[in-house]
Formats: structure tokens, C-alpha cells, sequence
């Protein structure tokens, strides 16, 4: 048993990655199709660079991105953008489907394709800069990022002759427009209520690549005749769910009770398995995050607080400071607005577990210790008892399967040694070295 569960960690990993380690090459289509749904991250990165690349190898007449996103990380935003920029292919970005919007991230990502489309009723905008690091900006710090991105807004709109002035202004005042607003202001270049429309519109449109040659889109007419979706990879749909908020604080949490109940009870191997499990995946998680390190910090204390509650007889104080500093470090674990904010009642949901798990094993021990009390304990001197942690004077020593806490009479005793039982006063017992050959 014990072979195989040291064998669990890896083959659960395979069991998760090998479904999408190898996605499906095209042989070749005339349209691409990529459906970039969600938070602008590196995994999205990844997918939208592949799904060029791959357009660009097999000459592809066009290559459309389905866009519905509330924004994301400035550094992605980036890296889509220059790709998109340097694309070989043409790019048409679609806001789709009705309701969809292209906010903050998504306005620069849209304004750089080569054709800029949305759907009725969807929205663009909103693109004005917010801090995602640990320190808050100053007042003329963040004015210089706004301009930054403002002077940024204007090159793209600039680079594919939209209104730059009107781009601005979703930047430097977080203005949005509907599809009407943005046709009419110049933002983009057509609207379209299905794929079959867009199809019809793009037709024969001219586009300059970047490597200076001029194409028309072909999307209808002989010789056009496939259309190739391409979806993430199983690798990718799972990295980029990672990369949820709400997922990672999850990881997280599991990480750190499966942890806490391997502590509390040595040896039941699952529970530690699976927080280590969800620690390994939570680190890959918060790495891809707008991270506050100061929620960071808040939550390891609550931790080694949980683990403290194990080894000394509190019962219940540092578990009421654990849970306290886990809330607090859990409201404020990531930077960037609501974009990145864990749930509210899933941060009530966690510490409600926590709490369940600590009360009953604290009442565990509690009873425990009474049984203890009225059940022989004018027995216990003369008894031998295991030191479990130092006692210099004062440690913890185990008893007939339970923790008391123990003085030593002089010197320092190390865990695993043995000492005699004098007396007791209460829930702590005094005790002294066992004598060496002693019985």
C-alpha cells in the first residue's frame, strides 16, 4: 500500500496532462479560427501565439480571434499585441457573441488586428491602467502609466488608421462604446451578427501584412472551402483554469488542511498526498497571478498557527489567530481590482472548514484529556511518558496515546527520551529524566 500511494503524486499528474500533452495538427485550412474566452494570462498567450503560428505555416487566407474578455495582465496584453502586430497572416479579432465585451486588455488586442469586428450588443473599453504588484503606486506614478498607456493606445489605433483620439479616451477616462458607438467613432472597421456574416463582410477585404504585402481576405468563393477551429489543448484548458482566482485559492487551501491533518494525525499518508499535491499545483497558480505578498504571509501565519494549535495546549487560541489572519490575508491575496479577487463567500466557505476541523479536533483533545483526569490520574505518578517536544523546561509528552503538557524537574530532555511522571497539577504534569538502565 504504501508503494503504490508514493507512486499517486506522479500518475495523477500523467492522468491530468496526458490528454492534451499532443493536440491535433491541422494539414491545413483556409480559416483559423481561435476562441480566446476570459482573463488575458501568459496561458492565453501561449494559445493565441500557437494558433497564428500555426495559420502562418500552412498560408492561410485569414485568422479570426473570438474575443470576450474582461481584461488582464499588461505584460500579456503586450505579447498578444506585438504578436498580432508582426502577424504574416491577416487577423480579424470578432467581440463575440452578443453580450460579449472587449474591456481594458481586450480593447488593445481588438484595435490591433488587422480588422476589428463585434457582434450587436457587445462593448469595448474601459481600458484605464490598474496596479497588480505589491506596492501601491503613488499619484504621479500611476499618472505616468496611464499616459504610458494612453501614448501606447494611440500607436496601435495609429498603426491601423483608427481614431487614436477616441482610443485614448478609454484609457485615460475609462470610456466604453457599444458596437454602434465604436463603428461610428472609428474604433472598428464592422459589424457582424453571426461567423456567416462576418464571412460575408471580410470577403475581398485589403489588409497590409507586416511584411509590407498587401492581400485580400478570401472567406468566400472557389476554392475556400475549410474552416478550421482550433481549440486549446488539454494542457492548456487545464493551465489556464490554474490560472483562476478562485481555483488557485482553492489549491491553496487544500494544500495547507491536507497538510494540517497529516500533522495532527502522522502517518494517514492520503491527506498529505493530496496538499501536496494541491501545494505544488497552487504555486504554479499563484506564479501566473497578481499575487499581494502580504496575503501571502497572512495565510503562511495562519498556517504555522494550525500547527502550533498541535503542539502546545492553547486549545483554540492560536486556531481563533489562525483563522482570523487566514480571512484577512485571503481578502487581500491578489492586486488588480475585482478582475483578480477571490469570492467572498468561498473565503467564508474555507474558514467555516477550517474552523469545523480545528474545533473537533481541539474537543478531541479537550475530552481526551478529562477522560484522562477522572479515569486513574491519581495514577499517573511514577508512570513513563515519551518526550514528544523538548522540554526545556517545558515541552509536550505523550502519554498512553495522548499530548500532555509537561515540565522538566532540571537540565533538557529530547524528543523520544523517556521521563517519569512526579505529579500533576492540573492538565500538566512535572516530570523527571528516566534514570539510564532504570526499569
Amino acid at each position: 500500500m504504501l508503494r503504490f500511494l508514493r507512486w499517486l503524486p506522479p500518475l495523477l499528474l500523467l492522468l491530468v496532462l496526458l490528454p492534451g500533452a499532443v493536440y491535433a495538427q491541422s494539414p491545413g485550412a483556409d480559416i483559423y479560427v481561435l476562441e480566446a474566452e476570459g482573463t488575458v494570462n501568459p496561458v492565453l498567450v501561449d494559445y493565441i501565439q500557437r494558433g497564428i503560428e500555426e495559420a502562418e505555416d500552412n498560408d492561410a487566407n485569414v485568422c479570426i480571434i473570438k474575443l470576450n474578455t474582461p481584461g488582464g495582465l499588461l505584460d500579456s496584453t503586450e505579447k498578444i499585441v506585438t504578436t498580432i502586430l508582426n502577424a504574416d497572416v491577416p487577423i480579424v479579432v470578432y467581440v463575440s457573441p452578443n453580450g460579449a465585451w472587449a474591456a481594458s486588455a481586450g480593447t488593445f488586442i481588438t484595435l490591433a488586428a488587422h480588422v476589428a469586428a463585434m457582434a450587436p450588443g457587445t462593448t469595448i473599453g474601459a481600458a484605464h491602467p490598474v496596479t497588480t504588484g505589491d506596492t501601491e503606486l503613488t499619484e504621479d506614478e500611476m499618472e505616468k502609466v496611464t499616459n504610458f498607456s494612453a501614448k501606447w493606445m494611440q500607436t496601435i489605433a495609429d498603426a491601423r488608421g483608427r481614431n487614436a483620439e477616441e482610443a485614448q479616451l478609454a484609457v485615460t477616462e475609462s470610456k466604453s462604446f457599444t458596437d454602434a458607438e465604436a463603428l461610428e467613432y472609428g474604433l472598428i472597421d464592422l459589424r457582424a451578427s453571426s461567423m456567416e456574416d462576418l464571412f460575408t463582410q471580410l470577403n475581398g477585404w485589403p489588409v497590409e501584412l507586416a511584411d509590407g504585402r498587401s492581400v485580400d481576405i478570401a472567406t468566400q468563393g472557389p476554392g475556400v472551402v475549410e474552416v478550421e477551429e482550433i481549440p486549446m489543448s488539454g494542457i492548456e484548458r487545464f493551465l489556464y483554469a490554474l490560472t483562476d482566482p478562485n481555483i488557485a485559492y482553492i489549491l491553496l487551501s487544500l494544500a495547507i488542511l491536507g497538510i494540517t491533518v497529516e500533522i495532527f494525525n502522522p502517518g494517514a499518508i492520503f491527506p498529505g498526498v493530496v496538499g501536496a499535491i494541491s501545494g505544488l499545483f497552487a504555486f504554479y497558480s499563484l506564479g501566473m497571478l497578481p499575487v499581494n505578498y502580504t496575503g501571502i504571509l497572512l495565510i503562511v501565519l495562519a498556517f504555522v498557527l494550525f500547527i502550533a494549535e498541535a503542539f502546545t495546549s492553547a486549545f483554540g487560541l492560536l486556531t481563533a489567530g489562525g483563522i482570523a489572519s487566514m480571512v484577512i490575508g485571503s481578502l487581500i491575496l491578489f492586486k488588480g481590482g475585482s478582475l483578480f479577487q477571490v469570492d467572498i463567500w468561498l473565503i467564508v466557505l474555507v474558514a467555516v472548514i477550517f474552523a469545523a476541523f480545528l474545533a473537533f479536533v481541539i474537543n478531541r483533545v479537550v475530552a481526551a484529556h478529562h477522560r484522562q483526569a477522572t479515569t486513574g490520574r491519581e495514577e499517573l505518578p511514577g508512570k513513563t511518558a515519551v518526550v514528544r517536544t523538548a522540554l526545556d523546561p517545558e515541552g509536550t509528552v505523550l502519554y498512553e496515546g495522548e499530548i500532555w503538557t509537561a515540565r522538566l524537574d532540571q537540565g533538557r530532555a529530547e524528543p523520544k527520551e523517556e521521563v517519569v511522571i512526579d505529579k500533576f497539577d492540573g492538565l500538566k504534569l512535572f516530570v523527571t529524566k528516566k534514570e539510564k538502565g532504570g526499569s
